[in-house]
């Protein structure tokens, strides 16, 4: 039975939490006193530094040769079982989809354990709970993050593939080779695909941004007369060479006189985006980027390029020198006719030689407004499975690696295992070093929190339809699906009441982060976020009630 002492105690854990978010919500919508760059700050300090930090701090501190075996097994079955349940209905249904399947896995088994899940479930079912937390929030950074990060990066190449390799065409690529600046596939930057088809119709395809391999960028700029101009449109840079234009010119990306440089990944967020803020809510600012014109090189044996442009598309490319010979380039970027039938697609040809190399446009992955896996052309073949797994591997392995909070989590837990196999105590001058910044992490992250919620246009972003379904199965479905699967592995008592409570928490900020980096349904997954904040308060109290009655 819970009493009134009991209450007051949770109430004293949460309150908190919500003071340092309200206040940061009041102090940029009603005091003014940030502007969105100094948001923009500190919320950097909070994705690279606190939490990263608090993550280490909690899971070194956990001892992982007592975890608890039913625990663990209840929530990995639980989340097992949605992702089962989600593929079969995207198999056999039609309203089913990757995109749905990711969406929806996300607000059902991915609640805000780190920052919400530690000090509630601590004053509500004793000390214990930490440890649990912690075992939680260690299998969510190291597994089922690198999953949703798996299948986000699987639908961000699906769609690559599709775009520049419709038909069958695809089904000849056999290897992917991917530029060293190309982190991830998730559309923040321009692309551009290089294709080399050998004797046998094998396909080899180069993955670049459009600036990894153009030399003298800057000097070919200013030679040109490319000149920035200011622009009136959000997150977008506009280069205009000096060059008459047609009225009736579409301004299309990487096509004609004008180039744009988005850094947008959907109508409502704005990504421009560090990969290591995995934790990150506001855009961070970058640096212009003046010199990224869409170019096609060419590489020639001689030391002095020559440019000019593209027959196609009115491109700048760096042309052959005359000692280069033995290959056929073939032009594939298609551009829309100014007159007769607007479907029809042109390409320049150059022949020289056996060998084939193209060059096809440089392009954004689309978005789900623009796009749909589901509907996909009917004969649109893929690569093998073992090139299509390759080159996910690669993304998520740099995604990852620029991420703080996987160095922090693997850090943390190798620590743990080092210090409780051989009793070994964290010095001193270490211990305390990380403790400094990790007492500020759990107040820092509800700041930032806050931040975000006032800075955001309205608190509901997808329409009350969609948010009434995400706050469902947040907090109805995922709960019930915890509790039927803690039942199953023989959770019961406290254990099994902290585990239904933990499943009812608010949405996870990192699935948003990746949501908004890829595109995909952000506007539901920014409400999970900020409208679950609102929700969770008296719906994890009245879980704490009704199951202190059992």
């Amino acid at each position: 039975m819970i009493t009134a002492q009991d209450f007051y105690k949770v109430t004293c854990a949460i309150v908190p939490l919500y003071f340092a978010m309200l206040v940061a919500y009041a102090s940029v919508k009603w005091c003014k006193i940030f502007t969105p760059e100094q948001c923009s700050g500190i919320n950097r300090f909070v994705a690279v530094f606190a939490v990263p930090v608090l993550s280490f701090h909690f899971i070194s501190q956990n001892n992982p040769y007592q975890m608890d075996t039913k625990f663990i097994l209840a929530d990995t079955f639980s989340k097992l079982l949605v992702l089962a349940l989600l593929s079969l209905w995207a198999i056999f249904f039609k309203a089913g989809g990757l995109d749905w399947l990711i969406t929806l896995f996300s607000l059902a088994t991915l609640p805000n354990t780190l920052v919400m899940g530690i000090p509630l479930l601590k004053a509500m079912y004793g000390d214990f709970t930490q440890s649990l937390m912690v075992q939680v929030v260690v299998l969510q950074c190291i597994i089922w993050y690198t999953l949703l990060l798996f299948l986000f990066e699987y639908r961000a190449a699906t769609l690559l593939i599709q775009t520049q390799f419709p038909g069958p065409t695809a089904a000849a690529i056999t290897k992917f080779e991917i530029d060293d600046d190309v982190i991830s596939l998730d559309g923040r930057n321009a692309l551009c695909t290089e294709s080399e088809t050998d004797d046998n119709g094998r396909i080899r395809v180069r993955i670049r941004r459009s600036t990894s391999s153009v030399p003298g960028s800057s000097a070919l700029s200013s030679s040109m007369g490319l000149t920035p101009r200011p622009s009136n449109l959000s997150n977008a840079e506009i280069f205009s060479i000096n060059t008459p234009h047609h009225a009736n010119h579409d301004f299309t990306l990487g096509h004609g006189d004008v180039a744009f440089g988005y850094r947008s990944a959907s109508p409502q967020f704005s990504t421009g985006y560090a990969s290591s803020d995995a934790y990150s809510l506001q855009p961070t600012p970058r640096a212009s980027t003046f010199n990224e014109m869409d170019t096609t090189t060419v590489a020639t044996t001689a030391n002095t390029p020559v440019w000019g442009r593209s027959p196609v598309a009115g491109k700048f490319s760096q042309q052959p020198s005359p000692a280069f010979s033995g290959v056929r380039m073939v032009w594939e970027s298609p551009v829309k006719c100014e007159s007769g039938d607007q479907n029809q697609i042109q390409h320049g040809r150059k022949e020289v030689g056996e060998k084939e190399i193209s060059f096809r446009d440089c392009t954004k992955i689309p978005m789900p407004e623009e796009a749909d896996t589901k509907a996909a052309e009917t004969n649109q073949e893929m690569p093998s499975a073992l090139v299509m797994l390759r080159l996910i591997l690669i993304m998520v392995g740099r995604k990852l690696s620029r991420n703080p909070n996987t160095y922090s989590s693997v850090l943390g837990l190798v620590w743990s295992l080092i210090s409780f196999k051989w009793d070994v105590g964290m010095p001193n001058l270490v211990k305390y070093s990380i403790k400094i910044i990790s007492d500020a992490g759990l107040g820092m992250a509800m700041f930032s929190l806050g931040l975000f919620m006032a800075l955001q246009p309205r608190i509901i972003a997808c329409g009350t339809k969609r948010a009434t379904m995400g706050m469902g199965i947040r907090f109805i479905c995922g709960p019930l699906l915890m509790s039927a699967a803690s039942v199953a592995t023989g959770l019961r008592g406290v254990k099994l009441h902290a585990a239904i409570v933990q499943a009812a928490l608010p949405q996870g900020i990192v699935p948003f982060v990746f949501a908004r980096e890829y595109g995909l349904h952000p506007d539901i997954l920014s409400t999970g976020v900020i409208f679950g904040m609102l929700v969770s308060l008296p719906v994890t109290l009245l879980y704490y009630i009704l199951l202190g009655l059992y």
